[in-house]
């Protein structure tokens, strides 16, 4: 975005004489008279938007007329109207984890208020399971699509096996010399294992105090199509706790921009859907 046009359309007075130009062209006289200023201000003024390009000027004989320059106004409303664009997709994803938020804060009043709370998720994926399976259980695979819009995996353990091990810490996708502190972090254990069919695991995010916030059962399967794999997510809520609501409102929205990211990675022509190792 052109900072000295901003800089220069800034000021009510010079935005007042660009009003009055988007009228007719018009003297430095009366623009003067009409924006009710001195007639040195007004001139400055009108220099200042001349070196941005907002407005030219001709003599004709003892006056110098000014004229509106359209294009830059036409060039700043696109750039603007591409940020509301931005904001809106943005600020739908924000707004709408907000009003889930408020809600479940409201009905997280003793532990256990959320036990048993499920919720499903379905994706139709390029490629076949044997791909979709290695982008579930390999960590080197599993950093690239798991976490939501916005953060990145700063550490990754998954055991593929029953039993094994599971660490999953995050951080803003934007901290890239791990200043701040941890966007959040999840421990688990994997429960059932059957390659390129099914994958069980428990998760339980951890509050700021080290507590665990709810332990999370998730439960993957896999089916072979013509075209790819089908995948479905479930996950049931157990051993929830009055601190928990910030977590489990956002498991919708999460994991459902996860699985996006996992469906991204997977399309054709990505470096990681082709890996056979």
């Amino acid at each position: 975005m052109d900072a000295p046009i901003l800089a220069a359309l800034a000021d009510p007075a010079r935005w007042r004489l660009v009003r009055l130009l988007a009228e007719r062209p018009r003297s430095v006289g009366v623009l003067a008279q009409l924006a009710e200023a001195r007639q040195p201000q007004t001139t400055k003024h009108l220099q200042t938007l001349e070196r941005a390009g907002v407005v030219n000027s001709q003599r004709t004989g003892q006056r110098r007329i000014y004229a509106l320059q359209p294009g830059p106004l036409r060039d700043l409303a696109v750039e603007l109207n591409q940020l509301a664009d931005t904001a809106d997709r943005a600020g739908a994803t924000f707004h709408r984890y907000g009003s889930g938020l408020n809600a479940e804060r409201r009905a997280a009043a003793a532990p256990g208020w959320a036990d048993d709370r499920s919720f499903r998720f379905h994706r139709s994926l390029p490629g076949q399971p044997d791909l979709v399976w290695r982008h579930l259980t390999d960590p080197a695979l599993l950093a690239t699509w798991w976490t939501p819009d916005d953060l990145r995996v700063s550490e990754l353990v998954f055991e593929a096996r029953p039993g094994g091990r599971i660490v999953h810490e995050y951080r803003d996708v934007e901290d890239a010399d791990a200043s701040e502190p941890v966007a959040g972090r999840a421990e688990g254990a994997v429960e059932e294992v059957r390659p390129g069919e099914r994958l069980a695991y428990r998760l339980s995010p951890l509050l700021p105090d080290g507590g665990t916030a709810f332990t999370a059962h998730v439960d993957l399967s896999l089916r072979t199509t013509g075209t790819g794999t089908e995948l479905d997510a479930s996950w049931r809520i157990t051993d929830s706790t009055v601190d928990s609501a910030d977590f489990i409102a956002g498991i919708e929205i999460g994991f459902g921009q996860s699985l996006d990211k996992l469906a991204a990675t997977l399309a054709p022509g990505t470096r990681s859907s082709s890996w056979d190792d």
